[in-house]
């Protein structure tokens, strides 16, 4: 059995969300496999951004007190499951941030002198994000360029693979009936922990 870590990416702490539901259909479905789960809800955590290249390289024990069993969670982790909307073309500036401070250098990336070397290796993850456009035209039209950023340049960097992605678009539209397949969709995803 798998432990998956969900990283709630919606900013907003009400939790009335869509991603809200995708995310609470996925732990259901992964629980009821015998997966561990465990949430992160970036919405409720109140944490400093990171300014310049001094806080960048602070290391491990510059992690913020309120993110340290984030961080812990995300280390001890074997799949990772990232859900947010897509806000201006990209992740929520409070998810980008959290990133910044969860994965930062001593912690998902070797310090010191030449080139980084990845530090979570042997981590799967999904990213599942919604949009109001069609799906199709942010993959296609858009060419999915900061759901790229996230896996390759983020994810990919710091050794995370495989990095599989959903892309749920036209949400602000969707009737019952389609809302009810996505999170069925999610519930399938977190039963087989991919």
């Amino acid at each position: 059995m798998s432990k998956i870590v969900i990283i709630q990416g919606h900013p907003d702490p009400a939790g009335n969300r869509l991603c809200h539901a995708l995310g609470h259909a996925y732990a259901e479905g992964a629980r009821d496999a015998g997966h561990d789960v465990e949430f992160i809800e970036i919405g409720k955590l109140d944490f400093p951004l990171l300014r310049s290249p001094v806080d960048w390289n602070a290391g491990a024990e510059a992690t913020p007190p309120v993110l340290i069993p984030a961080q812990k969670a995300c280390l001890d982790a074997n799949h990772l499951v990232f859900i947010y909307p897509l806000w201006l073309g990209t992740m929520p500036a409070l998810l980008k941030g959290f990133l910044e401070q969860v994965f930062r250098p001593g912690v998902a990336l070797s310090q010191g002198d030449g080139f980084p070397k990845a530090m979570l290796r042997d981590k799967s993850a999904r990213i599942v994000v919604t949009m109001g456009m069609p799906a199709l035209a942010y993959r296609f039209f858009f060419m999915a360029h900061s759901l790229k950023n996230l896996q390759r340049n983020i994810l990919g960097f710091v050794g995370i693979k495989p990095i599989r992605n959903t892309l749920f678009g036209m949400v602000e539209g969707v009737s019952d009936k389609k809302r009810s397949t996505w999170l069925e969709q999610m519930r399938s995803l977190g039963r087989q922990a991919r």
